[in-house]
């Protein structure tokens, strides 16, 4: 039967672009976890097939909040996203690979994601680290100390996305975003950010800053920092900075499909039930934190309370889609109407 002339072009134009077309198979169809006719049979099964075969009882809990997450994202998915985004392997930058343990795991500051990198580095270094917490943070973000997936070729990278576990951990918007300023902006450390951002952000928004201000920008305030970011000018001009760019403009989860996505407010049950899947709950545990500043949502209410409704408005609307596929409930501090 010919092909209309309509499809010959479509076909012509996903030809062009494979990785783009097997993405887009991954992000509407589960994964394969059974192992092709004629391959060599592993020994242990894989997380993948593991989670998607749970045969084992003490997953069977772990699974049935996991499976839930995944399918409001799913529905959230069909329900609000229109186009798909094209993706180039330039954009899997983020997306960490453990070859050893068949997991793919998308890294989002603020959320964390220094732990999990321990935790990965453990994971992939053949023995040379053995405790996470021992690994300096600085030292766990080091370019080049964990493979991502951007690294390998298109084959590679459709090879891994079909069998490997993929997971993600996402954190409450704005508990996120008041977390990345607090840490950015209002730690004597950072200078690096208050040159970076912090000079452009009090240039643009504070009226008759003083010189000092100008070339320190170690004092914005979250309300000059919540001006920056709705500024239509801020991503004309650049991309947004990691640690306060959308969920789904890191991690692509309309377009990937992630088997695991834990939560930050669940963090420790969420990551043994990870740490179980690659089968190395007996040896390794994922490191808790002692902090007793985390932000939390009384916190995040108390930099909100001096936001204008306008700005509000603004600010919700930029980050609505990571509440909407996350299945997050607007705050009821947000004064938007």
């Amino acid at each position: 039967m010919r092909m209309p002339r309509g499809g010959r072009l479509f076909l012509a134009t996903c030809l062009g672009s494979l990785f783009v077309l097997v993405l887009y198979f991954q992000s509407i169809t589960k994964p394969e976890p059974s192992l092709k006719t004629g391959s060599r049979p592993r020994k242990t099964r894989s997380p993948l097939q593991t989670l998607y075969n749970g045969d084992q009882l003490e997953l069977l809990a772990a699974q049935r909040s996991l499976q839930g997450r995944r399918e409001l994202l799913e529905q959230a998915c069909l329900s609000h996203t229109r186009k798909r985004r094209v993706l180039s392997p330039e954009d899997l930058k983020h997306l960490i690979v453990d070859d050893k343990h068949s997991l793919i795991y998308c890294y989002v500051p603020k959320v964390a994601c220094t732990n999990w990198k321990r935790v990965l580095m453990v994971l992939t270094s053949d023995g040379r680290y053995t405790d996470p917490l021992a690994i300096p943070a600085n030292e766990a973000h080091v370019a080049g100390n964990l493979r991502t997936l951007s690294e390998f070729s298109v084959p590679e990278i459709n090879k891994r996305l079909r069998s490997y576990l993929k997971f993600i951990f996402v954190r409450e918007p704005f508990e996120r975003l008041v977390s990345a300023y607090r840490n950015k902006f209002t730690r004597s450390y950072n200078t690096a950010f208050h040159k970076r951002y912090g000079t452009k952000i009090i240039r643009r928004h504070r009226p008759d800053p003083d010189p000092e201000a100008l070339e320190q920008g170690n004092d914005v305030s979250f309300h000059e920092f919540v001006q920056y970011l709705v500024d239509p000018r801020t991503q004309r001009e650049e991309p947004f900075n990691e640690h306060w760019e959308r969920v789904h403009s890191l991690c692509h989860p309309c377009v990937i499909h992630y088997d695991v996505v834990g939560k930050y407010e669940t963090l420790e049950p969420d990551a043994q039930a990870v740490l179980r899947l690659a089968g190395v709950e007996e040896t390794l545990q994922f490191p808790t934190s002692g902090k007793s500043t985390r932000t939390d949502g009384n916190m995040a209410a108390r930099f909100f309370k001096h936001i204008s409704p306008f700005y509000q408005k603004k600010l919700f609307n930029l980050y609505r889609m990571d509440f909407l596929l996350f299945n997050y409930s607007t705050p009821e501090y947000l004064r938007t109407r």
